[in-house]
């Protein structure tokens, strides 16, 4: 080992927390800023002693438990955690640790900014001017929903639903949540202990779960069928918990009037039918892109760096 730990990104950082990385560790940047493939980080995990993957890389089994591993500590960059094999980590005695908390309020600003660009079909209109096909305004014209008044169905009720429930409010609408139990400081008929009893009523549907196998497309051809037909489904939360070729046919059929999502199943690849629909409005995973939120990620990450090769008890251990 080098005199400095030697730790690998997998992706480009704040500029403000690389220089803090390089000050204290010998760094391996990805210059180009490209996606790493399996090989690479199996590489990684022999000639590195931290790997700081992002959630777009899977960090997988055969990468865990690589023969000549010399890595001691998977410090991911985000918050989920769900594309790196925890079993398979703890098997091999390795430190998995992740961002919590630090992205809840530029995540929950996304949330707002999708509900209102798939309520007021914001997104179809820019279109419209961009392509030049906007003849005027006139009174049919892109009409759209109001927030005030609506219902709001959170499906799961954390840290981030709290902060969208909270701006929610403001535009006047009212809050109903989905989770395992209901929340101490909230009225009791705002808990909606089955799903599909939720998106029955809610207008807009807005969705805050965990991925993994047990929440994997909770958002199925059954849930779509009993949304209203005015009802608009929002994705901030994971990619895995919607069932993209059921949710393209429910839009393409006009069974729900809208959808804004921020998260896919693949990504970066989105399902094509989704992309050529006028009534979805899709974002790049831009929950957390704040300066303030991808900075104070990149700190979270190198205080448990810190904090690990000081032989200390680390912040935000998940394995």
């Amino acid at each position: 080992m080098s005199a400095r730990p030697r730790i690998l990104l997998t992706r480009r950082w704040p500029d403000i927390v690389e220089q803090r990385l390089a000050a204290s560790y010998d760094v391996t940047f990805n210059e180009g800023d490209r996606p790493m493939d399996a090989a690479t980080l199996v590489r990684a995990m022999r000639d590195h002693d931290a790997l700081c993957p992002t959630v777009t890389d899977r960090v997988t089994r055969d990468i865990l438990l690589v023969q000549g591993r010399r890595v001691g500590i998977i410090a991911n960059y985000g918050a989920g955690y769900e594309h790196i094999d925890l079993a398979a980590a703890r098997e091999a005695g390795l430190a998995v640790t992740n961002t919590p908390d630090v992205l809840t309020e530029a995540t929950a600003d996304i949330a707002i900014t999708l509900m209102l660009m798939a309520m007021r079909r914001a997104a179809e209109g820019e279109r419209e001017l961009r392509a030049g096909d906007w003849t005027g305004w006139r009174p049919t014209h892109l009409v759209g929903q109001s927030l005030d008044g609506k219902l709001l169905g959170l499906v799961g009720f954390g840290r981030i639903a709290r902060a969208v429930a909270r701006r929610a409010q403001a535009f006047g609408m009212r809050i109903a949540y989905h989770s395992r139990r209901p929340a101490a400081d909230m009225p009791a008929d705002a808990y909606y202990a089955d799903l599909g009893a939720l998106a029955q009523q809610a207008d807009v549907l807005s969705l805050h779960a965990p991925g993994g196998a047990e929440t994997r497309h909770m958002v199925d051809t059954a849930l779509l069928a009993v949304m209203p037909v005015h009802a608009v489904l929002v994705n901030t939360g994971r990619g895995s918990l919607v069932d993209e070729g059921a949710l393209a046919e429910a839009l393409a059929e006009r069974r729900i009037a809208a959808a804004g999502l921020d998260v896919y199943e693949n990504e970066p690849q989105v399902h094509p039918t989704l992309i050529d629909l006028p009534n979805v409005v899709l974002l790049p995973h831009l929950g957390s892109a704040t300066i303030e939120a991808r900075t104070a990620m990149g700190m979270k990450v190198a205080d448990n760096l810190d904090r690990f090769f000081a032989g200390e008890p680390l912040l935000d251990p998940v394995a």
